[in-house]
């Protein structure tokens, strides 16, 4: 496989870099022959898919990502749009943050930019540098907002959080060139879908028990209503004639007996994939669980032709071994 220039400019809860290796084995087998291709993620996060894809696959040649999170898309909207001024504002505040000595201070400056950034009375070069400063310096990285949609993540106490990585940025904005950029729901995303296109959902996780609460991605909570109504779109996708994968948590992980995704999926291809989850403030509780993998096509799936081939045998034994682990 080839290694990836570029990468997320920002962190995110549930990104997908350490399981990039397992969805690219659970994709079709002849997606590099698919004829220009349109890759459209609805939920895009920190976009370690979007840019795995877009490097990966020179046949797409256009993508569409989107997100409900209006500051989260003015980042990449800057990154694409503007870049090296986004660059000098990062360096700038990179630079000033660095020079304070004491976590004290640091963390002073911290909420003086929590509180500045919460205004929302600033430019989108301004929004967008106290976003990605935010979120590098914040608790694990998280984006959480209260009712009001103030983010009220604590500070995160990092020794030397690199702030500004101007060659991650520059790589990126390259990259973003072909991909269209919106804000909204997700079911909007529908009306860019033509010909070969390639759906990827990962929309904010059920929450494993009661206390798992970060969906708080928005405002508005993404509940089991809203996992109803992404499955009945994914149908819609299907059913258009389009291909779909999508990623959630396992709800077997925390009560065996919970099948909600396996029931709301029946109808399609659903794998379980091996991942690391960290987002827990009590380190003995972070480590190894399952997330689901939903595709409405199978392993042996061809759109080009008949040249069927069976999953990777790599790809079964990591299979074999995750249904193990729900016996």
């Amino acid at each position: 496989m080839l290694k990836p220039k570029a990468k997320p400019f920002i962190k995110w809860v549930g990104g997908k870099t350490q399981l990039i290796e397992q969805i690219n084995g659970l994709l079709p087998h002849d997606f590099c022959r698919w004829n220009k291709v349109k890759y459209i993620e609805p939920f895009v996060g920190g976009g370690a898919m979007l840019f795995f894809m877009l490097q990966r696959f020179e046949n797409i040649h256009s993508a569409v990502i989107n997100d409900i999170n209006p500051d989260l898309m003015r980042c990449y909207l800057a990154v694409r749009d503007h870049a090296d001024d986004l660059i000098r504002s990062l360096e700038e505040v990179e630079g000033v943050y660095l020079g304070l000595e004491t976590e004290e201070k640091r963390k002073e400056y911290f909420l003086q930019a929590r509180q500045k950034y919460n205004c929302k009375n600033l430019s989108d070069i301004e929004n967008t540098t106290l976003f990605i400063f935010l979120n590098k310096t914040c608790f694990n990285g998280l984006y959480r907002v209260n009712k009001k949609g103030q983010f009220n993540v604590p500070f995160g106490r990092y020794r030397n959080p690199q702030i500004c990585c101007k060659e991650t940025i520059m790589q990126d904005s390259e990259l973003l060139q072909k991909v269209e950029i919106t804000t909204g729901d997700f079911e909007q995303t529908f009306l860019q879908a033509e010909g070969n296109t390639f759906f990827y959902f990962d929309p904010p996780y059920r929450p494993l028990t009661s206390t798992s609460s970060f969906t708080d991605y928005s405002k508005e909570n993404f509940d089991d209503l809203e996992q109803m109504r992404l499955k009945q779109f994914c149908d819609k996708v299907s059913q258009s004639g389009y291909a779909f994968m999508l990623s959630n948590s396992d709800p077997k992980t925390a009560m065996k007996a919970d099948n909600f995704f396996d029931d709301l999926y029946n109808s399609y291809d659903i794998h379980r994939v091996l991942a690391s989850r960290s987002i827990n403030s009590v380190g003995s509780k972070r480590g190894k669980l399952t997330e689901i993998l939903v595709r409405n096509f199978g392993s042996n799936y061809s759109k080009t032709q008949n040249d069927f081939c069976s999953m990777p045998t790599c790809l079964v034994a990591e299979q074999e071994q995750v249904y193990s682990m729900l016996k």
